[in-house]
């Protein structure tokens, strides 16, 4: 082949970027892509692609993690001789060596762990620019950071093992989940003019964290606030609530196009009715924050639903082109109030209700979450923008059209999902992120 078309194909098959020329291997991506009508995202919540995957075979994981990337430092930039006791549960020794570690053999996956900080500034710290050190020190949970599962016990790894696992894929802004929940639906933070002086944050005059805030001095949300929409907790502080947020959104995208989209979201109904479950996440409902989607509107009525309607719609063979769904939080695999075992299968139940039914010969199904919990990965983000990408987090690309048994290694962040779908229904990327993002290219086979 000559060099110059061999590079043009290249480019098409996701080698080196995206084009759309055919090649040996099949159809171009770009033709490929239209075979699938039904895209369904199962958005789970804080765990690092370490922390679950890390001895997944094939994956760059555990075993792969320099040294140097592994031992964490102190505020004095000295390793630990230990790793900082892990507080508020007595179950695990305070003498665990400065490494990663199984957190199975102390606390079963079928039960709780505490909580580990996910924080925006304090995920930037924890990076260090890229060194993966100070995970431990800037986190008030401490030395649990260091903790993963064994991967082989996960209820997704056999759905793993069966289709393609993405070992590069980034959660698109630093630190928690209503920050990451914005970018999944709008690839860029949101904003809050004129917030609380309570509110922001304080920053000297290189940058550096003076006090922690939910709002950076310039006026974007960066840690959890809450809308002035409904659903938000009961009796909370007006002023503190986020006005509407009216930047572009992907519904607004499918929406201008007549494609059908939905958020499903566990135990949404009730907390609309008042009668919230008690972990059900207020900051877990991105679209409530947007006017176009605010308490009245017909957007809300025609795309914000209870997560009940989407194993109703999968069952029935009537998934619209587009759904996210995010489980009630005691299902969603977050540390603190669900559990892995018991969340991860229910993200099973999520992925069999789309297998088993009507839609599932033209559907792809993608299981990743929001961001790590502040759990370590070993492997660096790149460097985009002063939002991240943050650490990398699990991704399962589940489809008839899907690579199987893969392990994807191509760079992909949350954002990537986006691209995907503008891509699929040729919409106007949304901002330059979702632009450049990878459209999860090299995870097919057309």
């Amino acid at each position: 082949m000559h060099v110059k078309n061999k590079i043009a194909c290249l480019f098409a098959l996701g080698v080196l970027g995206l084009g759309g020329c055919k090649s040996k291997q099949g159809e171009s991506f770009d033709e490929g892509i239209k075979k699938i009508n039904h895209v369904v995202v199962i958005y789970m919540e804080n765990h690092s692609f370490d922390n679950l995957y890390g001895e997944f075979e094939g994956a760059d994981g555990l075993a792969d993690a320099p040294a140097s990337h592994v031992t964490q430092l102190d505020e004095n930039g000295k390793p630990y001789t230990y790793l900082p006791a892990i507080p508020r549960t007595s179950v695990f020794p305070t003498n665990l060596p400065n490494h990663y570690f199984n957190i199975d053999q102390y606390v079963p996956s079928d039960q709780e762990i505490p909580d580990v900080l996910h924080r925006y500034y304090q995920e930037r710290m924890q990076i260090d620019s890229g060194r993966m050190d100070k995970f431990a020190l800037y986190n008030s949970s401490q030395g649990l950071t260091m903790g993963h599962y064994k991967t082989s016990l996960l209820p997704l790894y056999p759905l793993a093992k069966q289709y393609t696992l993405c070992d590069h894929f980034f959660h698109s802004g630093f630190g928690c989940s209503f920050f990451n929940h914005v970018w999944l639906i709008a690839a860029a933070p949101p904003v809050f003019p004129n917030a609380p002086a309570s509110m922001v944050a304080k920053m000297d005059s290189t940058g550096k964290m003076i006090s922690d805030g939910v709002v950076t001095p310039d006026g974007f949300v960066v840690n959890t606030a809450f809308s002035i929409y409904s659903p938000h907790p009961k009796g909370y502080d007006t002023t503190k609530l986020m006005p509407g947020q009216t930047m572009p959104t992907i519904g607004d995208r499918l929406s201008g196009k007549d494609i059908s989209w939905a958020w499903y979201a566990g135990g949404w109904d009730s907390a609309l009715a008042g009668k919230p479950d008690p972990t059900f996440c207020y900051h877990h409902q991105p679209f409530a924050y947007f006017a176009n989607y605010g308490d009245g509107t017909s957007g809300r009525e025609e795309h914000l639903k209870d997560e009940s309607a989407f194993f109703e719609a999968a069952k029935n063979g009537t998934l619209p082109a587009v759904s996210f769904v995010k489980p009630l939080g005691i299902d969603d695999e977050h540390p603190g109030y669900s559990n892995v075992h018991h969340g991860e299968s229910h993200a099973v139940e999520l992925v069999n209700a789309v297998l088993n039914g009507p839609n599932a010969k033209d559907a792809l199904v993608i299981v990743t979450y929001d961001e790590n919990g502040g759990f370590w990965d070993h492997v660096a983000p790149p460097v985009i923008d002063r939002w991240g990408p943050g650490s990398r987090i699990p991704a399962i690309i589940i489809s008839p059209f899907a690579k199987k048994g893969f392990v994807d290694h191509t760079q992909y962040e949350t954002v990537s999902i986006l691209s995907f779908i503008e891509r699929r229904w040729d919409l106007k990327p949304l901002t330059d992120r979702d632009k450049k993002a990878a459209p999860l290219q090299n995870a097919f086979s057309f």
